[in-house]
């Protein structure tokens, strides 16, 4: 199965760093038989984007938790940990293809739970933010709370976001990527 995980550049380092990635509490999304079932149109390819925006919207929850000085993605977090070095803000979701996931949808539709790390050769390709989105995501992040609490002045901020694609890359562009950041 195609899952989506939300990430920041800090854990695409991490990725990068050591051949694995580690999903925030196991959390990813998918095309699953709930959200299939949650529209009344659309083929794999249509409703597979909306599972991949679901983990980019999860991106901006990871980058506020950054932005609070929390490392995420990891347990034992070490000295010189890129969660210290200045990124800039931009979503990131990792696309693997999982043999075994667990679905949730008592989570939401298109979340499924993944029991491990992901190692680099099941990952299909890396989706990051360019960086004309920065300005959107940094004003997204600020708010991503109120949003969840219905603010709707915050929620439009979020929403703005999702006027930007989010750029493809495969995995052997990872280490070009990151450097160039």
């Amino acid at each position: 199965m195609r899952v989506y995980l939300p990430a920041t550049l800090a854990m695409l380092m991490r990725l990068n760093e050591t051949g694995r990635f580690d999903s925030v509490g196991g959390t990813a999304f998918a095309l699953t038989p709930a959200l299939r079932e949650s529209y009344s149109s659309g083929d794999d390819e249509e409703l597979g984007e909306v599972a991949l925006r679901e983990a980019a919207r999860a991106s901006l929850r990871l980058i506020a938790a950054e932005a609070d000085g929390v490392p995420v993605g990891t347990s034992d977090p070490v000295e010189g940990d890129p969660v210290a070095a200045p990124l800039p803000p931009r979503r990131v979701v990792v696309a693997a293809d999982i043999d075994e996931v667990a679905l949730r949808p008592d989570l939401d539709v298109a979340v499924v739970r993944l029991t491990g790390a992901v190692p680099l050769e099941s990952i299909a390709s890396v989706h990051v933010d360019v960086a004309d989105a920065e300005s959107a995501v940094t004003a997204a992040v600020d708010v991503i709370d109120e949003a969840d609490l219905g603010d709707e002045d915050a929620e439009l901020a979020v929403g703005d976001v999702d006027d930007f694609d989010l750029a493809w890359y495969a995995t052997q562009e990872l280490p070009f990527l990151l450097e160039l950041l």
